[in-house]
Order: structure tokens, then C-alpha cells, then sequence
């Protein structure tokens, strides 16, 4: 649990900098805002990181889907496929003992 934390945030600040910050700024925030007794900033964190993760989620919905199908290339020409393959004849050399 402990090496999976920060990989999850460096991967998720990656992806999405500038939503990762607004929804830390937001928590960050909240945490304040409750323990220090401050409704106001609590609710201003609780929508800061709201709104962000609303936002997310909306980009996601935007992007287009991924293709089904991958795309297949083939080196070989298609007739190589019924011929057998030929047959290498390596000599074998004498060893020394």
C-alpha cells in the first residue's frame, strides 16, 4: 500500500496536472476548513475539488472511443502462407576432445 500511493499520484498528476492540483488545493482545503472549524472553507474545498472531478469526468466522456480493432501488419506475403518452409541443413563440425 505504501509504494502504490505515490506512483498512483505521479501517474495521476501526469495525466492531468492542472485537475490533479485543483482537487488537492480543494481537499487540502476542506481539511482545513474542518478541523480549524471554518464552514466556508470547508465548502469552498468540498466544491473546488467537486467541480475538478465533475470536470474529469466530462473530459472523459469527451474523448473519442479506442478502436476495436487493432491494426494487422503483415511482412509476409500472403501466398508464402501455403508453401512449406524449406528445410536448412547445418553440417556439423567435429569436435575436439
Amino acid at each position: 500500500m505504501n509504494a502504490v500511493l505515490p506512483r498512483f499520484f505521479k501517474s495521476a498528476y501526469r495525466k492531468e496536472p492542472i485537475i490533479s492540483a485543483l482537487v488537492t488545493m480543494g481537499v487540502v482545503d476542506a481539511v482545513i476548513g474542518g478541523l480549524d472549524d471554518s464552514w466556508s472553507l470547508f465548502a469552498f474545498g468540498l466544491g473546488t475539488a467537486g467541480i475538478a472531478l465533475v470536470f474529469k469526468l466530462w473530459r472523459m466522456q469527451q474523448r473519442p472511443p479506442l478502436p476495436e480493432e487493432p491494426v494487422v501488419q503483415h511482412y509476409l506475403p500472403s501466398r508464402s502462407s501455403s508453401s512449406p518452409l524449406p528445410v536448412v541443413n547445418i553440417p556439423k563440425k567435429k569436435s575436439r576432445h
